[in-house]
């Protein structure tokens, strides 16, 4: 059984109830660790052993965060600026995430359409998450398609309990499962 690790970033979390969905069906998880950034490091001060050692113990690491200005939250990119440092997680004898499988968890506003080469944002959703897929690969980490939920401001009750559904049966796939890096988003 793996360790899944979600390092989960949403500055208003209150107001999400697609984000609350998600987090709840996995809350309680045997081998399934939540660490809510925002609620841990108000102040932005990280503690980047204690991130450095729940990483280490961790072999899925899912990035779970809403786009902002098509990208993450303040707090889950100075996470990545301070807890991914040289010579731990990349460069000589940065060894520590070498092999961990790593994945974006995303909700936006937007709809699957939207992000599309003809839609309204230009770009597909993966386009827009290249910059983490290069970091999981810089530190030696093998990246995973994203599990996206779109159109968060007009999705119906129904869809959002599927999607809950969908994300907690994909982490207990990680955990469980022998192989996950044939893992494709349907």
């Amino acid at each position: 059984m793996r360790k899944v690790l979600v390092l989960f970033a949403h500055p208003k979390f209150e107001h999400s109830k697609v984000n609350q969905a998600l987090i709840q069906a996995i809350s309680g998880l045997k081998n399934i660790e939540i660490r809510d950034l925002y609620e841990l490091y108000p102040d932005f001060n990280i503690s980047i052993q204690a991130e450095q050692e729940a990483l280490f113990e961790a072999e899925v690491i899912i990035w779970h965060h809403p786009i902002y200005w098509y990208s993450c939250p303040p707090l889950m990119k100075q996470w990545i600026d301070l807890v991914l440092e040289f010579a731990w997680a990349y460069g000589p004898g940065g060894i520590y995430l070498k092999g961990k499988y790593v994945i974006n968890t995303i909700t936006s506003g937007g709809s699957q359409e939207a992000y599309q080469i003809e839609g309204r944002n230009n770009y597909k959703i993966e386009d827009f998450l290249r910059p983490f897929e290069q970091t999981a690969r810089l530190c030696n980490m093998v990246y995973l398609p994203p599990f996206h939920v779109a159109g968060t401001h007009k999705i119906t009750d129904t869809e959002l309990s599927q999607k809950a559904k969908s994300y907690k049966e994909l982490l207990l796939g990680f955990r469980d499962q022998t192989d996950i890096a044939n893992y494709r988003t349907s």
